[in-house]
């Protein structure tokens, strides 16, 4: 055989159909694993021990204070789950990635972004979420919440749900929190009218109030 004749090695890069084959079997593991977790979290299992999936499923989820009953595909969110089946609309879908905070709520007394929990997982959990509509009676204003208008640390008001979740999980931890440690504290929330100095005076402003001191 002749030199001209051997096999040469390829030298270009990885092909299109190769890389659509590679992105391809990707996919699809992530995708088991993604149903692995589910199950997991305590899918419930129909008559027969049949995996109850991807189709909608009865589970029970605990916000502020009630338990509240659903059924969702186990794949729905926890922001989708409150906005959409319990028609509590104060956590607002913006980014959907766990970027800006605006459907910030908490969850056992911690803040988190409601777009990246799913919903079966805080029913499996027993997890206690508590949403902006549970801070205060319906037609009254949480000290947080009427703090936010007096110091006028809102605009548009869309992202202040957020930030007003995010602020009370602070407190309830640190109730004498400083000008500084406010804004260390709240730099996962994003406002896109930049009304930020008004936010850090008034969770300083309500922290006070709270405890019994004056503004």
């Amino acid at each position: 055989m002749s030199k001209r004749d051997e096999p040469k090695e390829s030298k270009r890069g990885l092909g299109r159909r190769e890389f659509v084959k590679l992105v391809s079997g990707t996919s699809a593991a992530v995708s088991a694993g993604v149903l692995t977790n589910v199950e997991l979290l305590g899918a419930q299992t129909a008559a027969g021990g049949k995996t109850a999936g991807p189709g909608a499923v009865p589970m029970t989820l605990r916000v502020n204070g009630q338990a509240r009953q659903v059924t969702l595909e186990p794949r729905v969110t926890l922001l989708d789950a409150l906005r959409e089946s319990l028609d509590l609309t104060g956590a607002k879908k913006v980014c959907d990635r766990g970027t800006c905070g605006a459907c910030t709520v908490i969850v056992n007394g911690k803040p988190i972004y409601s777009c990246t929990v799913l919903a079966i997982e805080a029913a499996m959990s027993g997890a206690n979420i508590q949403t902006i509509e549970g801070l205060a009676p319906e037609g009254q204003f949480h000290t947080l919440s009427a703090s936010f208008v007096q110091n006028d640390a809102q605009q548009c008001g869309f992202c202040t749900p957020g930030f007003v979740m995010a602020a009370k999980a602070y407190i309830d931890t640190h109730p004498n929190p400083t000008y500084e440690q406010v804004k260390h504290s709240l730099g996962g929330n994003l406002c896109r009218c930049g009304t930020y100095m008004g936010v850090r005076r008034a969770v300083v402003d309500a922290a006070m109030k709270m405890k019994g001191g004056k503004s």
